[in-house]
């Protein structure tokens, strides 16, 4: 089935069910992972701090981290990666290569295991998707500096550096040396970032121009795209795990280059660095808010709502339910495959193609909205507000054992 014929589908649902259709459709055919992803972190991170806003520096930090860092991650990898690092370091690859530079880098190796030809052609090949691998390392070294730039905004436009006026658990004057203190450690990480990245692109044109003539540049490259491969040949659930999510490769997205789970990681690795440090320059009290958030939010940046989708289509299952969408393995058919399944289960059950489709969409919406939904209200608000809260009562506490 086309799908043109799925969109004719969708039209035939119930006006209550077809936004969330499209929605779910929309989740799937997103590229890479950017523009769903953008619009979930968004709101999971950005509207409960909005809520939960403790002063207007407060509330203009967050937009500026949250609106930033979310475009940053989700957008930014593509437009540099695709559009500029691809066409610089792979300019002089020969033609039949230049498409083997949106393929990942693990799948090139495997490849290369049985097809001698690929094997010769990853000499050339390796070393570029390295490359434009590190040249997007502008992205999570960006999103280092972020943290340090942002209260360099803070005392700019508010005057204030400390996170107990910030936050609005004192009221206090400013104390100038901490002022001060502040700024030079922003100033000097953001040089940081900028010297490491630096280094980055120099490596990159190193690989780029010699990587297929020198043995040891072509193992920094295996290990930069396929670090589970290169580190884990016998373990295989150590070498997918790493490959997976400790990956600096792109995805291929229809050829083009997209952001992909390991490079997502890194923004969150890299990034929670700045963000820690930033948070100490500004007092225990932000620190300690920083680690009580920081685990739950990376690692639902990370997964999404995929651990808890897992979790509830196991429940279901057990439950007997969604039996036409999720198999013995909890696999789901992708939402373009449900007109297929439709039209297979009309004949089947000699029943109407629209009713098995209108049951089918339920059943796929159920899987992925809620899931999606709770970790919205879980990840944002909850978190939002419990950080808030026990940042208010370490604060009293503290304050109580100061009086005794």
């Amino acid at each position: 089935m086309t799908s043109n014929n799925n969109k004719i589908l969708i039209d035939t649902l119930p006006k209550s069910l077809r936004p969330a259709a499209k929605f779910v459709r929309h989740k799937e055919q997103a590229s890479g992972l950017s523009t769903t992803r953008f619009i979930q972190d968004a709101t999971t991170c950005l509207i409960p701090k909005v809520v939960f806003s403790r002063s207007l520096a407060d509330l203009t930090e967050n937009t500026f981290l949250e609106t930033t860092e979310e475009a940053l991650i989700y957008f930014v990898p593509t437009i540099l990666g695709e559009r500029v690092a691809r066409k610089i370091f792979s300019k002089n690859l020969p033609n039949n290569l230049k498409k083997e530079v949106a393929t990942k880098g693990v799948d090139l190796i495997e490849k290369a295991k049985y097809n001698p030809i690929t094997k010769n052609n990853n000499k050339k090949t390796l070393p570029v998707k390295a490359a434009i691998a590190l040249a997007a390392m502008a992205i999570p070294l960006t999103e280092f500096s972020l943290n340090y730039i942002k209260n360099l905004m803070t005392l700019k436009i508010f005057n204030k550096s400390d996170f107990k006026n910030i936050a609005s658990l004192e009221n206090n004057k400013e104390d100038k040396a901490h002022q001060e203190k502040v700024r030079k450690s922003a100033k000097n990480h953001i040089k940081l970032a900028a010297g490491l990245y630096a280094g980055c692109l120099g490596l990159a044109t190193l690989l780029a121009t010699k990587g297929k003539n020198s043995k040891i540049l072509q193992n920094i490259s295996e290990f930069i795209v396929a670090p589970g491969s290169k580190l884990f040949k016998k373990n295989k659930k150590a070498k997918n795990f790493f490959n997976k999510y400790l990956c600096m490769d792109f995805n291929n997205q229809n050829g083009k280059l997209c952001l992909s789970k390991g490079q997502l990681t890194t923004c969150v690795l890299v990034g929670g660095a700045g963000y820690f440090g930033a948070s100490a320059d500004r007092g225990k009290e932000n620190l300690k808010e920083t680690a009580t958030r920081f685990p739950l939010v990376a690692l639902y940046v990370i997964t999404g709502s995929e651990f808890v989708e897992h979790a509830f289509k196991k429940i279901l299952s057990k439950m007997g339910k969604c039996k036409d969408t999720i198999d013995k393995d909890l696999n789901v058919p992708k939402f373009d495959d449900l007109g297929n399944l439709a039209e297979k289960f009309a004949k089947k059950r000699k029943t109407n193609i629209q009713d098995e489709y209108k049951s089918l969409v339920k059943q796929k919406v159920l899987i992925t909205g809620l899931p999606y939904i709770f970790s919205i209200g879980i990840m944002g608000f909850f978190v939002a507000g419990m950080t808030n809260y026990f940042t208010k009562k370490r604060y009293e506490n503290s304050l109580k054992k100061q009086n005794l």
